[in-house]
């Protein structure tokens, strides 16, 4: 499995960022392998995380070359104070098993 995380400090979203943030994840819910994504927010960092994931690299490779996922990194800078991605490729998941989460398979 892999992931992709994706950390980012907010300025203001438009109508623009809006659309391209639908259409990216669109792109990621149709890419090969994709299996979810969860996120999180910071409200006093005014940071914003989304972590998706996938069963193999193939997935990933889709959605940074999709033309949205281009588009708004081309014009990150009109809607984020700044950024960062953490590409990882999952060894192993584990828990008690009482909460849902993303696993391979699922």
């Amino acid at each position: 499995m892999y992931s992709a995380t994706f950390i980012f400090e907010t300025k203001q979203f438009d109508d623009d960022f809006h659309r391209l943030d639908g259409l990216i994840a669109k792109a990621a819910k149709e890419s090969t392998g994709y299996l979810g994504e969860e996120a999180w927010e910071d409200p006093k960092a005014g940071r914003i995380v989304n972590v998706y994931y996938w069963e193999s690299e193939l997935g990933l490779q889709q959605l940074i070359a999709h033309p949205s996922h281009i588009e708004a990194k081309r014009r990150y800078s009109e809607w984020l104070g700044g950024y960062q991605v953490i590409i990882s490729k999952v060894i192993r998941t584990y828990g008690d098993n009482t909460m849902n989460h993303i696993t391979e398979g699922t």
